[in-house]
């Protein structure tokens, strides 16, 4: 033939004709997706059995669209852009802010999503950014609205919601303005007893740390309110005992954890001890700290202080006894009757027990303690027969049994 083609006349000569691609991008219309989502909920009544096959077997353009499909599944249609007012198109009234705030109706819900996210797994993004925006504007929903999104927000937790992150769901809520009208705290009480029906506060308390939240729930009250004595009385009142608890041995141990502190400073900068007991009176004052812990804090300070040699037991003796006869004024003040002072012996053969290389120094310390006027000769006789601490007792009882003997024939004496 004649006729060559140019595409045949190229592939012979060596060279290549470019062609020019269309770049067909598909239409931005969050709108029309709002739509067609409406729809097929409208299509199945709000059957949240059979809305996922519809989803399922519809062509809509999810990983584009994500945010715009869990707008519709909270709000029951578009919401407008940086808001949760709703905005023009077609809506429907199977949404979670439409139905009842009770767990019953809500839980199928979240079920439903829980099936959605499995088959599309990308959208845990578009949930945790649809909750976040909804969460920061809380002033914008009505109260009982509000209850829903706590409602929906502690069963996807207890259901295990495709890893929707905590942090995701509470550090939104710590804006000033939200706090401040008390709508997070209302928020997170319903949250809290809504989650503590199938869980146990463990379960929450590791929420709440992975929320990086756990060492600051005062910070969900308004800052008149933001105190222990207001944090106990509004949970107490809405039936959340063990959280109190929680709360309270929390507190506690941060301001024993704060007295420890201050101690074991002024210890190693060798600081009059006048001011040392002056420091422990006020902690013990502020805090509200009781006489035992604060005696069991005395002594680890005053152990922790000491500087101990590996293998050298009579060096270990010196800085031990050397320690006790310079803080003996310290514990003498803390030390302020029989149950206390039978308790820094429990503290001694303690330390004894779990340190070998202290093994043997338990009776040289309790001699110590004793000539230092800090143990009374009645508390060392009542350990001695009556002890219930079983750790190394029978090891010590014997160690101690030559002081003993010299106590009672000195009472003997008298």
């Amino acid at each position: 033939m004649k006729f060559v083609t140019s595409n045949l006349l190229s592939m012979y000569s060596g060279t290549r004709i470019k062609t020019r691609k269309r770049n067909i991008a598909a239409p931005l219309d969050p709108a029309a997706f709002a739509d067609a989502v409406v729809q097929i909920y409208l299509d199945n009544a709000g059957d949240l059995e059979l809305i996922p096959k519809s989803i399922e077997s519809s062509d809509l353009n999810f990983s584009r669209y994500g945010d715009t499909f869990f707008e519709v599944v909270f709000t029951g249609g578009r919401t407008q852009p940086g808001t949760t007012k709703p905005d023009e198109g077609e809506r429907h009234p199977y949404s979670i802010i439409d139905c009842e705030p009770k767990r019953e109706i809500i839980l199928p819900s979240v079920i439903y999503i829980q099936k959605i996210l499995r088959r599309r797994p990308f959208l845990i993004k578009n949930l945790e950014n649809v909750m976040r925006r909804f969460l920061q504007s809380l002033e914008l929903f009505e109260e009982n609205e509000r209850k829903k999104l706590a409602i929906f927000t502690a069963l996807a937790f207890s259901q295990k919601l495709s890893g929707l992150p905590p942090e995701t769901v509470f550090q939104p809520l710590l804006k000033d303005n939200l706090v401040a009208k008390g709508l997070v705290l209302s928020f997170m009480t319903d949250f809290f007893k809504e989650y503590l029906v199938d869980n146990s506060l463990d379960d929450l308390i590791s929420i709440l740390k992975r929320g990086k939240v756990e060492d600051n729930l005062l910070d969900f009250f308004p800052s008149a309110k933001r105190s222990a004595e207001c944090f106990s009385e509004h949970f107490t009142k809405e039936g959340l005992i063990p959280l109190v608890e929680y709360n309270e041995k929390k507190t506690f141990e941060v301001k024993l954890k704060e007295m420890k502190s201050a101690l074991t400073t002024q210890i190693a900068e060798e600081a009059d001890i006048t001011e040392v007991i002056e420091t422990v009176k006020q902690k013990v004052k502020d805090a509200k700290l009781p006489d035992i812990e604060v005696v069991r804090v005395l002594w680890d300070v005053l152990m922790d202080a000491v500087q101990w040699s590996g293998k050298n037991q009579q060096q270990n003796a010196n800085s031990a006894l050397r320690q006790v006869k310079t803080w003996a004024e310290l514990l003498n003040t803390f030390c302020t009757n029989g149950k206390l002072e039978l308790e820094l012996i429990y503290k001694v053969q303690m330390q004894c027990y779990e340190d070998a290389k202290l093994m043997k120094l338990f009776p040289e310390i309790v001699r110590s303690l004793y000539d230092q006027d800090v143990l009374a000769e009645d508390t060392i006789l009542h350990w001695f027969r009556k002890g219930t601490n079983p750790k190394g007792r029978q090891t010590f009882v014997k160690a101690l049994e030559p002081f003993v003997n010299w106590l009672e024939e000195a009472e003997e004496e008298e």
